[in-house]
């Protein structure tokens, strides 16, 4: 038995160690890999922002002088007047920085009416033709445009320097002249020293053709080119270009970015070994790490795998036992399964009838709800025309009325005929009277009264047919006042009879008012008993679904119990195997 546990452990300790052992250096060669690549980025991003701040530095610097341009040409453009414009140039002359002169000089030469101002009032000589220089055009040929001057030595002062112009307009799109300003680059020197992204790296400021504007030794700027002292000569054209950029070769970095608005640049390399120290001494220690863990693991399984054959013969037993036990409650649950299945199975029938007749009850109540729809329609319809009906017999109402106003009105001016009749007859008595007494008057005269009473029998007799005609004027006014009268009593009851008309249309249309909210609230009613009912049977088919997974799950807990039972059975001939 000892030889045995000997072989078996030996077999143990070779099956656990050897791939514990291939994990180990596989984790190792992975995690080179992911050190070079942590290298790359620290050296990408160490590198940008270094060139960034150090760019960032630079134009802080020549911001300040800018700005002092762009004051100079926005004042310069609100006034033609040379000594307000030399006024401005020596009031910006106070906030220059690093920088020992602005000016400005007109578009014309000194020979065609020009002039020159210079915040340090130097005096350009006679052969001195400002047009010609390099801050002029290039201020001339870029209108509105900030324009960089490449750096040069000053005469004036020895040093190096940059100018910055800017042309001033006229308004018609042309140019009054050109502004511009000398800045010293020696503070670009003190800034590198401030500037560094690894332990030996160095970083340095260039034109664009590589030219030494600011280096660490002074003796270099303008006179050394960076690309002469770099392994980068044959990819100077790629490597100064916009934007910020980094590559890695030989063992080296070299990184570019372009400062601003201006032609330059700033460009830094160094030994990628800078990057690399801590961080492999940090993968020779994970490395030693995993060994030993992988040594340590293959110990412990190998005492774990023994322990294991220990307990092998006590749980077999155990294992014997507990699987009978699992195949008798096997067989329970597969009777009880069966069970549950066929009472589900008639709960299911029950709810597919219960289901049927409650889609048949919706399709019903729909209908219904139709049927209401329409009567509810037409019950508008009848109120709207009830509506008219009334209106219209308002109207007759206030027609007839107006009709028996008037007949009422012409009795009264009947009544203003009779008196004027009345008077007329009186005047005609009277007038009969004083042709009677004038006859007499005429008789009493002889032959002189003969013609005048002619003329009173005539008055008498037509004061006579005058009483005839208003007896029979009396008469036709008494024949109007009767009809006037019983056309009067008609119209008034012809009204009384269209306003019990209008009473009833009135009542009538409350009715149909009544009948219509009923209507609508049976519409309103049957479609809420619809919805009831269809949610009704969404909730059966949803109950019904259900029913029918849980008896799909019965009959498949079913199959399953009967497969653990036939599988414990199995269990527990291999236990009884395992145990011999």
């Amino acid at each position: 038995m000892k030889i045995i546990h000997s072989k078996k452990t030996k077999q143990f300790f070779l099956a656990s160690f050897i791939p514990l052992t291939l994990l180990a250096v596989v984790s190792s060669l992975l995690f080179a890999n992911i050190t070079s690549r942590m290298v790359s980025e620290q050296v990408q991003k160490e590198t940008i922002a270094s060139m960034e701040r150090l760019s960032s530095e630079v134009q802080a610097l020549l911001q300040t002088n800018i700005t002092n341009v762009e004051n100079f040409v926005n004042l310069a453009e609100q006034t033609d007047d040379k000594e307000i414009r030399n006024s401005i140039i020596h009031s910006l002359a106070k906030n220059l920085i690093y920088s020992y002169k602005i000016y400005y000089a007109t578009r014309e030469d000194k020979w065609h009416d020009g002039y020159w101002i210079d915040s340090v009032d130097w005096v350009p000589a006679d052969t001195y033709d400002w047009t010609q220089r390099g801050w002029f055009k290039a201020a001339g040929a870029n209108p509105g445009k900030m324009c960089y001057i490449d750096p040069y030595i000053a005469a004036s002062t020895g040093k190096a320097c940059i100018s910055l112009s800017q042309s001033v307009g006229d308004g018609l799109g042309g140019i009054q002249g050109v502004a511009s300003l000398d800045m010293n680059i020696d503070e670009f020197g003190n800034l590198l020293n401030d500037s560094r992204v690894s332990e030996h790296s160095k970083i340095y400021i260039v034109t664009g053709d590589g030219t030494y504007m600011a280096h660490e030794d002074e003796s270099k700027v303008l006179k050394a080119n960076y690309f002469d002292e770099t392994a980068l000569k044959a990819r100077a054209g790629e490597h100064l270009t916009a934007g910020a950029k980094v590559r890695t070769e030989g063992g080296m970095f070299y990184g570019s970015t372009k400062i601003g608005d201006s032609p330059w640049f700033i460009v830094a390399e160094g030994p990628v070994s800078d990057f690399t120290r801590s961080i492999r001494i940090q993968s020779a220690a994970v490395t030693v790490l995993l060994s030993i863990l992988c040594l340590g693991g293959a110990v412990f399984l190998s005492l774990f795998m023994l322990n294991i054959q220990k307990n092998e013969h006590r749980l077999g037993e155990k294992l014997i036992g507990e699987t009978q036990s699992l195949s008798v409650a096997a067989k329970e649950n597969a009777a009880t399964s069966q069970d549950q299945s066929a009472a589900v199975k008639e709960i299911v029938a029950t709810m597919e009838d219960n289901n049927a007749l409650a889609e048949t009850i919706a399709k019903k109540i729909t209908d219904v709800s139709g049927v209401a729809g329409k009567t509810n329609g037409s019950v508008h319809e009848g109120v709207a025309l009830l509506s008219r009906t009334v209106e219209q017999l308002s109207e007759i109402a206030g027609a007839n009325q107006t009709t028996i106003d008037g007949i009422k009105s012409l009795g009264e001016k009947i009544e203003n005929i009779w008196d004027i009749v009345t008077l007329i007859n009186s005047v005609a008595d009277q007038a009969k009277i004083i042709a009677f007494n004038a006859e007499l008057e005429a008789s009493s005269a002889g032959e002189a009264g003969k013609n005048f009473h002619i003329v009173a029998t005539e008055i008498r007799r037509l004061a006579d047919g005058i009483i005839d005609g208003t007896k029979e004027i009396k008469e036709r006014i008494n024949e109007i006042q009767q009809s006037s009268d019983s056309l009067i009593l008609a119209s008034e009851n012809g009204t009384a009879k269209i306003n019990e008309g209008r009473e009833g249309a009135k009542a009538l249309e409350a009715k149909f008012a009544g009948i219509k909210d009923a209507s609508e609230i049976t519409v309103q009613s049957a479609g809420d008993i619809t919805g009831i009912v269809r949610q009704q049977t969404a909730a059966s088919e949803q109950i019904l679904a259900t029913l029918r997974q849980i008896a799909l799950g019965i009959e498949n807990f079913t199959q399953a119990t009967e497969s653990i039972s036939n599988a414990s059975e199995n269990l527990r001939v291999i236990a009884e195997d395992l145990n011999k």
